[in-house]
């Protein structure tokens, strides 16, 4: 059985996606976090034939949404995240379930990509199951999934450079020199800044049509500002600023973002 590993920090504000700031305060990015973390952990749950484990920083009584996260990992194996940097802490993390777990394939995933589904884990899951590591190319340059049949290949992890948009392409490089083969899951967007996170919320309102007649412009009459959602290929890609998706629609991700979106827009209900 796959044990399906999420990295997380603990929504506490400050400590979590600073980059939303501004427009959103600390407080509403933490709140954006806890949203982006719980549907993630919803998705997991709803994973067949998977063992869940939480590589955690920091306390989840310190976040926003405390309680809710409690409930949503209540019976989830928590392991402390270690180390120094990024690439050491992923590493520790896939160590420590092997340890925890000898003999089974690890896939692991973060919490920036709250538009992930259970059937986009089952498939990864499965396709682990006929190769060596399996890894989800995110569109900024890094990823989002990182499978491997044995764990312990992660090591290489730690002389990755992390964060920057070749961070993906080095992964794949250094699985392939440690002699595995690599398939690749779907491409998805991970949430960093601002505009990140209303594309992703767009594309999890549950509501597409009411989100799309929302995003050609703010409120204000006349204007409309393009912003970049992220790098593709070293190219900055357009993305019209966007009003406030209808409530009640949708993914917490995308309701918590249309929440901060009205906050911004003068003359819309809070």
């Amino acid at each position: 059985m796959t044990v399906l590993l999420v990295m997380a920090k603990a929504p506490v504000p400050g400590a979590v996606k600073t980059r939303l700031c501004p427009p959103a305060s600390h407080v509403q990015a933490a709140r954006i976090a806890a949203a982006a973390l719980l549907d993630t952990l919803d998705a997991v749950r709803a994973t067949s034939g998977v063992t869940p484990v939480l590589a955690l920083h920091g306390r989840l009584a310190d976040a926003e949404e405390a309680a809710e996260l409690t409930a949503a990992t209540a019976g989830w194996q928590i392991l402390p995240q270690r180390g120094t940097d990024l690439g050491d802490r992923l590493a520790n993390a896939h160590a420590d379930v092997a340890d925890n777990y000898p003999g089974r394939p690890v896939l692991q995933v973060g919490m920036d990509t709250p538009q992930l589904t259970a059937a986009q884990l089952d498939t990864a899951v499965h396709r682990l199951t006929v190769t060596d590591a399996v890894l989800g190319p995110a569109i900024d340059g890094g990823w989002w999934a990182l499978g491997l049949r044995n764990p312990r290949h992660a090591a290489v992890l730690r002389a990755v450079p992390m964060s920057d948009a070749l961070t993906g392409h080095h992964t794949v490089v250094a699985l392939r020199d440690a002699g595995l083969r690599v398939n690749y899951l779907p491409l998805l967007q991970d949430v960093d800044e601002w505009a990140d996170a209303l594309a992703v919320a767009a594309s999890t309102s549950g509501d597409a049509s009411a989100w799309s007649a929302d995003v050609t412009a703010d409120c204000r009459p006349g204007r409309a500002a393009a912003v970049s959602p992220g790098r593709s290929g070293g190219q900055e890609a357009a993305h019209p600023q966007t009003r406030p998706a209808r409530r009640g629609t949708g993914s917490r991700f995308a309701r918590q973002v249309a929440a901060v979106q009205r906050s911004l827009t003068p003359g819309i209900p809070q």
